[in-house]
């Protein structure tokens, strides 16, 4: 007799054997040459980010742009949605990626975008560990002085003597990222390499 826990893992198993079975189809006849460098710059960037916490990659200045765009796109919802969708947008875009990479069945596009994601989230927790402090340096293409995004979501919820930890858990989320892209790039290298057309 089967439980609902026993149906739920089979069913979890098997999806998971489908995709793994699309991604091994999906690897087959494709070059891993072209697709290692863009991997192996994208554990360059982990391994900058996690040895200096103010490190900005090659995908600060998007990230930053999307960001700002966050600001005005979410405005017309009110003050605080105006603040927050600057990291809202910033870290939505790269999941949108990941969906259309999905939709397109692209695995390596799939792994880059989490990789992407991470760098999000690195800045993401620089920003949100500097909520107290206010010493980075702000940007606003709108004029008057910029707010600290932070200081004041935190602010208003009440949370901003937390700024370090929610910071520390953020940079465990963006570690976790992009860890889970490369390992997902470096498998789908692998299968490229040992399924040659």
């Amino acid at each position: 007799m089967t439980t609902g826990r026993d149906a739920a893992a089979s069913g979890a198993t098997t999806l998971s054997a489908r995709l793994r079975a699309q991604a091994l189809e999906w690897a087959r006849g494709r070059s891993w040459h072209i697709r290692l460098p863009l991997l192996l710059w994208l554990g360059y960037i982990l391994v900058r980010h996690l040895g200096a916490e103010d490190y900005t990659s090659l995908f600060g200045g998007l990230n930053l742009g999307i960001h700002e765009l966050g600001h005005f796109l979410f405005a017309p919802l009110g003050e605080f949605a105006a603040v927050a969708g600057g990291t809202v947008l910033q870290l939505l875009v790269p999941l949108i990626g990941v969906g259309m990479f999905w939709r397109q069945e692209d695995w390596f596009g799939i792994a880059v975008a989490f990789c992407w994601l991470g760098t999000n989230l690195f800045n993401v927790a620089l920003y949100a560990a500097d909520a107290r402090a206010q010493l980075l340096p702000l940007v606003s293409p709108a004029s008057g002085d910029p707010i600290h995004d932070w200081a004041y979501m935190l602010g208003a919820v009440g949370l901003l003597e937390w700024d370090q930890q929610i910071a520390g858990l953020i940079r465990i989320s963006a570690t976790a990222s992009m860890v889970a892209g490369l390992l997902l790039g470096a498998w789908l290298l692998l299968a490229m390499y040992r399924q040659p057309e």
